[in-house]
């Protein structure tokens, strides 16, 4: 492995062109794949290459390009893939693959919303060259291209597809994946293992949900008191050294960390430290006779009429900003109970005096937003801050250059309705996208569960029930019902794990492989070059890639039996 020997970029651009740029086509028919599929995947004669016991990377020097060099080297020479089917190809021994030249454009390129990921990789066939080359503008591409040279490798000895030219880029600039933490406590552990295994799937943001009324687990330096007396335990928290680890991690992997700590709902662990500025805290969650005071048990609103709300909310909003660099910054605002602010004196009176929820909400929004938007953040709201039907704010309050909305209600319907007000949208339609859904509902004594036998519990309570299969997510269309002006404002993508009923004993198998079919739809699409849905071939190269991340130590849970891949086509439908 080299470091620091940079290749004249014109000298790597003449060796691409080797295989020039092909129309893609259907990779199922390749006996090697990649996951997600690349944009163009040209394999005119399938072959494999024996990698040279001396094999090296050569690379131009980088912080980040360094440590990611050294990880994909280790793992091709110590993964000795073993897979599901065999490639039955012939062997080339008597010139070994020696070298995987890898050039970058742009080495100062900041890791960041819209910045470039593309790149090219030509792995020669033996009688060209015994050097594979890497080209890309960034950084960031130079790591999607290393995870896809790790794929066309397998065996012991290793052993790696040659021949081939493949051009890649994403579709999307936004492809994340949102985890909460305050509901049930995750370690630095698992987040780390789930940004690893993002970057595996060329998936570029991690939306971490620290906080809600369950626990507030997030130690800020100037509201310490905030995870002293909210987070469920000591050793059930996260210190500005575990951010600073978490965020480098992530810098390593390609991965963006972007903080949601939600408000002014979703604060009753605010309470803990601060009743007097928390409306209806620790109340039961849904009274008899009466509407409930929150979406589901864990109570508690800031109250908007409280001058003391400010002050600790900016703190908060500093720290957090202070620990995190990431320029997008999700503040929330979703599921504003109107039964809890009403509980309050203060909003009562408030009320009564011909003010509304709507405007408490406004009063909130714009007494925390401009201070974000001080700290040169964009920032992203949840959908309901401005399509709630009950309490919502102004669009003349929610600058759509400063301002992204994440819509997660009503499918396309809601993207529809948030692009034509002009706002930019990250699309986690629940219906789609909510990982945790099909699980049931995780309140006690529920007498849904105590029926007649033969009795039809629809959706088992599950309130976005059934559960997302790996083929619906994959057959979602982000852009759907949308013209070409209104899908340019739609970033990408996010599957949500919300975790009521998820810790780390399940994380893995929640999240893989179904965030992998999101990962594909969002990185080259879910239709192949004639313009049809291709989720029938993926079903084995999804199978294949499954069994890879299991290999890699990630417990992703199977799509279907070992049988159907062992019999191709014995357990598809006559559709």
């Amino acid at each position: 492995m080299g470091n620091g020997t940079k290749i004249p970029l014109s000298f790597l651009l003449i060796l691409a062109l080797v295989f020039p740029s092909a129309p893609q086509i259907t990779a199922a028919s390749y006996p090697i794949n990649v996951w997600p599929k690349p944009t163009t995947f040209s394999w005119r004669q399938p072959q494999l290459t024996l990698l040279s016991p001396n094999f090296s990377i050569q690379f131009p020097a980088n912080p980040y390009l360094k440590p990611a060099v050294s990880r994909y080297f280790n793992q091709i020479f110590s993964e000795h893939y073993s897979p599901l089917v065999v490639p039955h190809l012939n062997v080339t021994t008597s010139a070994p693959l020696a070298c995987l030249s890898i050039g970058v454009t742009d080495l100062s390129a900041q890791l960041a919303h819209g910045v470039n990921e593309s790149y090219a990789l030509t792995v020669p066939s033996p009688s060209e060259s015994t050097t594979a080359t890497l080209t890309a503008e960034t950084v960031w591409g130079a790591m999607r291209g290393l995870e896809t040279f790790s794929q066309l490798i397998f065996g012991n000895p290793p052993r790696v597809a040659s021949g081939l030219y493949i051009s890649d880029q994403p579709l999307y600039t936004y492809r994340g994946v949102m985890l909460d933490t305050s509901r049930n406590y995750f370690t630095v552990g698992d987040l780390k293992r789930l940004i690893k295994t993002m970057s595996m799937n060329k998936l570029n943001v991690f939306h971490w949900h620290i906080t809600d009324s369950h626990s507030f687990p997030l130690v800020l330096p100037s509201e310490s008191v905030l995870a002293e007396k909210g987070a469920y335990g000591e050793k059930m928290k996260y210190t500005p050294e575990d951010v600073k680890a978490l965020v480098e991690f992530g810098m390593q992997y390609g991965v963006r960390v972007v903080p949601e700590i939600d408000m002014p709902a979703h604060t009753g662990s605010w309470a803990e430290a601060y009743p007097e500025i928390v409306t209806c805290a620790n109340m039961f969650w849904s009274p008899a006779g009466s509407n409930p005071l929150a979406a589901e048990p864990g109570t508690g609103q800031l109250n908007p009429l409280n001058p003391n709300t400010y002050e600790i909310a900016k703190n908060v909003i500093d720290d957090a900003i202070n620990i995190f660099p990431d320029s997008f910054y999700h503040g929330g605002a979703d599921e504003v109970n109107a039964n809890c602010w009403k509980t309050d004196k203060d909003i009562q009176a408030f009320l009564a005096k011909n003010g509304t929820l709507s405007l408490l909400l406004e009063l909130f929004v714009n007494s925390t937003l401009p201070y974000i938007l001080s700290k040169n953040r964009t920032v992203v709201y949840w959908e309901d801050v401005l399509l709630s039907s009950d309490i919502n704010v102004s669009a003349s309050l929610l600058p759509k250059e400063n301002i992204i909305l994440q819509t997660w209600n009503n499918g396309p319907n809601n993207t529809k309705r948030l692009v034509e007000a002009g706002y930019r949208v990250i699309v986690s339609s629940a219906d789609y996208y909510y990982l945790d859904c099909g699980h049931g509902d995780f309140t006690g004594n529920n007498s849904l569960y105590n029926q007649p036998p033969g009795t039809d519990l629809g959706n088992g309570g599950s309130w976005c029930g059934p559960f997302k299969t790996w083929q619906s997510i994959y057959n979602y269309d982000i852009t759907y019902g949308l013209n070409e002006e209104e899908a340019k404002l739609v970033l990408g993508g996010e599957v949500a794990l919300w975790t009521e009923q998820a810790d780390s004993t399940v994380m893995d198998p929640r999240f893989w492989p179904r965030t992998s079919a999101m990962a594909e739809t969002l990185w080259s699409g879910n239709r192949d070059e004639t313009g049809m849905k291709r989720y029938a071939e993926a079903t084995d190269r999804l199978n294949e890639w499954r069994n890879r991340m299991v290999a890699r130590g990630i417990a992703a849970e199977p799509i279907q039996p070992l049988w159907c891949i062992r019999n191709p086509g014995m357990c598809n439908t006559v559709q």
